[in-house]
């Protein structure tokens, strides 16, 4: 049978955080994500992120108490969150990010995404998960 539907993008992506306000910081000082809808009543606050939404649950609110211990050095909420970025200056990203006491993961990559292989840069928010900064696509000669 054939699906009835494509899948056209990324819509949101959820992340449980120990730390409400330290994760809005983050996302909003260091990825430049900005808040869209806070919902108190639940502990979830909603974050612009392109054409695409960061779902920020507290780990200790109504909806993020359901998802058990909070991740940490031997468990993951998810393996990591692509965020396709234009313009791509490494030495500007990592600059960036040691403003904030950040240091990448790994040196940057070629890794294939949606658009074809571009390079990559990994980095870690407060609460452990993988954030990957994806550049534009490379183009390769024959």
């Amino acid at each position: 049978m054939a699906i009835p539907f494509s899948v056209l993008r990324i819509d949101h992506v959820v992340f449980r955080v120990r730390d409400l306000e330290r994760s809005i910081a983050f996302y909003g000082d260091v990825v430049g994500c900005r808040v869209l809808r806070r919902r108190d009543e639940l502990g979830l606050v909603h974050l612009e992120a392109g054409s695409t939404l960061i779902d920020l649950v507290s780990v200790d609110g109504p909806l993020g108490s359901r998802g058990g211990a909070p991740a940490g050095d031997k468990a993951r909420n998810v393996d990591h969150l692509c965020l396709r970025i234009e313009p791509y200056d490494e030495a500007e990203i990592v600059r960036h990010l040691a403003d904030h006491d950040i240091e990448p993961t790994a040196i940057a990559q070629a890794n294939l995404g949606a658009e074809g292989v571009g390079p990559s840069l990994y980095f870690n928010d407060p609460d452990g998960n993988s954030i990957e900064l994806k550049g534009p696509s490379q183009q390769v000669d024959g």
